[in-house]
């Protein structure tokens, strides 16, 4: 672990010891890797940490004991052999009376069991303990989003080499994969979406075993993860010659794109920044065929709080990472979505360097 690192697990922690305080809790039971990771640099994929106002204890399996060697230094590192609740069943940690829970990233049977084996401890169920802590990001947290997407743009100019009628979805979908790693990145941010023609109007669909159609729009939603943090990137190219409707659409969708970066303030509220680029593709006709939310926050997770949508009341701070997605998918023809990150500031939204949006035609 780097000293800047250590400065800032050190600095998230005493922001979570002062959550205590506030809700009358005596320790934090942390079950989300992502959340860990971000309070402790740990990046194995099995962890719990228990937080105390004095104290910080990180459980793991024998595989990551020399890994929490060098990722750990602000919390004690205890390698369980049975998993944390045998650890925590040892009395051995001053847990306290009442013990707050992540009570949407548990599962029901786990905070079950922990009732069940720890009788005289109450827990506490919440929700979105994390989600105003990890909103705003860091200089350094910003700076590895940024790394990630410059992986996505090498690896989007290597993927336009290929398109064509003549490949699969899967078969761009799996040059994504092999190019995010070849250039750099830990993994996918999540599974690529390669999907052309007809089912470019999924907007979440599976990269399939069909051929790239002719004279189609192909929708492209690729991310990767750099030291932790994720890239998110749509673009929508044209292979062979399009209909007006398919041109007209994707000028719609960028007009739209560019419409929610330039109205993106600090502390306006998330369902207001959706509303503003929904009314406009209403206007243009689009309304209908606009089918989900125009964004979400981006970070150690390619979803994060909060989602810029029409039902999110939660206002956007300063130094948030949101992405704008305006899309129009019309059933059983073409779809289109154009994506990129923004970083908001006191001075408006600013993209993030990225591919270019232009309609490419190949």
């Amino acid at each position: 672990m780097t000293d800047e690192l250590a400065l800032h697990v050190d600095r998230r922690q005493h922001v979570l010891r002062a959550k205590l305080q506030a809700k009358q809790l005596d320790a934090w039971l942390i079950t989300d890797l992502s959340n860990i990771r971000w309070l402790t640099g740990f990046s194995g994929s099995n962890a719990t940490v228990l937080l105390t106002q004095e104290s910080a204890w990180l459980f793991t399996d024998g595989r990551y004991a020399e890994q929490v060697k060098h990722e750990v230094e602000n919390a004690e590192c205890i390698i369980t052999q049975d998993g944390f609740l045998e650890e925590l069943k040892k009395g051995a940690y001053a847990l306290g009376k009442r013990v707050g829970f992540q009570a949407d990233k548990l599962t029901f049977a786990t905070a079950e069991k922990l009732r069940s084996e720890l009788k005289d401890i109450e827990f506490v169920p919440e929700t979105g303990v994390f989600d105003d802590l990890i909103v705003c990001k860091s200089f350094e947290e910003l700076e590895n989003i940024k790394a990630a997407i410059a992986i996505t743009d090498k690896v989007f100019e290597k993927i336009l080499e290929i398109i064509s009628p003549s490949v699969t979805e899967r078969d761009v979908a799996a040059e994504i994969s092999y190019w995010n790693k070849k250039f750099g990145a830990e993994k996918d941010a999540f599974e690529p979406i390669v999907a052309s023609g007809p089912r470019a109007a999924l907007p979440h669909a599976r990269a399939s075993h069909h051929l790239i159609q002719n004279n189609s729009l192909v929708v492209i939603d690729m991310g990767c993860v750099v030291n932790g943090y994720c890239s998110d990137q749509t673009r929508t190219v044209a292979v062979g010659k399009i209909s007006q409707e398919m041109r007209r659409a994707y000028e719609t969708v960028l007009e739209a794109h560019w419409l929610g970066i330039r109205s993106a303030k600090v502390g306006m509220q998330a369902k207001a920044l959706d509303g503003i680029v929904r009314e406009f593709l209403t206007q243009r006709g689009y309304g209908e065929a606009f089918s989900h939310a125009l964004g979400h926050s981006v970070g150690l997770q390619v979803h994060e709080v909060p989602t810029i949508g029409r039902k999110t009341e939660m206002c956007l701070p300063a130094g948030c990472t949101i992405t704008i997605e305006p899309g129009v998918y019309v059933p059983n023809q073409f779809g289109v979505r154009i994506e990129d990150i923004v970083f908001l500031t006191d001075d408006g939204a600013f993209p993030l360097p990225s591919a270019p949006k232009e309609l490419i035609e190949l």
